[in-house]
């Protein structure tokens, strides 16, 4: 189990006195994850009849000196009944960042089990609403063929405008973000190290052309400072588990929450949940 993000959470009259209150908190997608990210994910994964496995790596023996011994780290993998998708929880290994955040959920899925090979993988940060990951993967579980898109981009950007999100100025079909212009969701060049099975993403800077586009979403506080949570979809997402996503992300719904983060506090607003 996470513990709190902050569990010396400061006194303000306009927000929460005590990080154990619940209080109802929008916007969603400055809310945080109050600190449960793993939680929520592993309680509905389990809920939808996944399998979860855990995973040791190093070792530790009691009688050798603190400065010889291993890190022991373990990461625990969810799967599907028809072993067709899986999510890592990644965040011990903290394998690589996006936005300079470190990974904590991977989501995999391929068309066959004849590969060992995702097809296609998408990546969550902490603070993420787990709100938007539980109903990504609530799709993913509901899709009959996980590697096969169901619907164009254009649905993605539909989904997030009807609940207030603005279109990108610059690139209307590939980007929107919310009315504070704080997070954003674009369509366009994916991250480094982000897994895919299209060849073109092995050769795309070796050969200095445009790789295959995949979603990419995040929220920046404040221009320059260190994102709340950055989300990362590999080209081959079908966009209408991207749409699912997103329109959690962008609900107008307040969540539940007993721990905000610090760097939107001031953009939040709460409500008693007693």
């Amino acid at each position: 189990m996470e513990a709190l993000l902050h569990p010396d959470f400061p006194l303000d009259p306009t927000f929460p006195n005590s990080a154990r209150s619940a209080y109802w908190v929008g916007p969603r997608h400055l809310a945080g994850d109050d600190g449960r990210l793993y939680d929520v994910v592993a309680d509905t994964l389990a809920g939808l009849g996944w399998t979860s496995l855990t995973i040791v790596r190093g070792r530790q023996k009691p009688d050798e000196e603190s400065e010889d011994q291993q890190v022991l780290r373990s990461t625990v993998l969810h799967i599907h009944p028809d072993a067709l998708r899986w999510a890592q929880w990644v965040l011990p290994d903290e394998p690589f960042h996006l936005g300079e955040r470190p990974i904590a959920w991977q989501v995999s899925a391929r068309a066959d089990t004849s590969s060992p090979l995702a097809q296609w993988s998408a990546y969550f940060t902490p603070d993420l609403p787990g709100e938007a990951l539980v109903d990504f993967l609530a799709a993913l579980d509901a899709h009959e063929q996980p590697t096969m898109p169901l619907a164009s981009p254009e649905l993605v950007l539909d989904t997030v405008t009807a609940h207030g999100w603005v279109r990108d100025i610059d690139q209307p079909d590939a980007g929107a973000m919310d009315p504070t212009f704080t997070s954003h969701l674009s369509l366009g060049e994916v991250p480094p190290l982000i897994q895919d099975a299209d060849p073109r993403t092995l050769v795309a800077q070796v050969d200095e052309m445009a790789g295959p586009a995949g979603w990419q979403a995040w929220a920046e506080p404040r221009v320059g400072a260190l994102c709340l949570w950055a989300a990362s979809f590999s080209a081959g997402v079908p966009h209408d588990l991207v749409a699912a996503f997103a329109s959690a992300l962008s609900s107008t719904a307040p969540v539940l929450r007993r721990v905000l983060p610090e760097s939107t506090r001031d953009r939040l607003l709460c409500a008693p949940a007693d």
